[in-house]
């Protein structure tokens, strides 16, 4: 099987809707219902409720770093490499 151009924008592309996808559904929950995901959460977390939201949005920030470093730069590289 051939690794093409093209097979390799398509899988960039479909990885980067789903990783997307979580990421905006991850900070909804966060956002909109802080709450909610602290309870459903708080027997795998044994801390505060500070120190739970501190957490997620730590690591909130590093799941955006790599999903920025390795989803939406290579498929924008691969698309203005297919543009050329």
């Amino acid at each position: 099987m051939e690794l093409s151009q093209e097979t390799l924008t398509r899988f960039f592309l479909w990885s980067t809707i789903l990783h997307g996808g979580i990421l905006i559904l991850w900070t909804g929950f966060l956002t909109f219902a802080p709450g909610l995901t602290y309870q459903t959460q708080k027997r795998w977390f044994p801390g505060t409720r500070e120190e739970f939201a501190r957490f997620m949005y730590g690591f909130l920030g590093l799941y955006k770093l790599l999903f920025l470093t390795f989803s939406v730069v290579p498929y924008v590289v691969l698309q203005i490499m297919g543009n050329r």
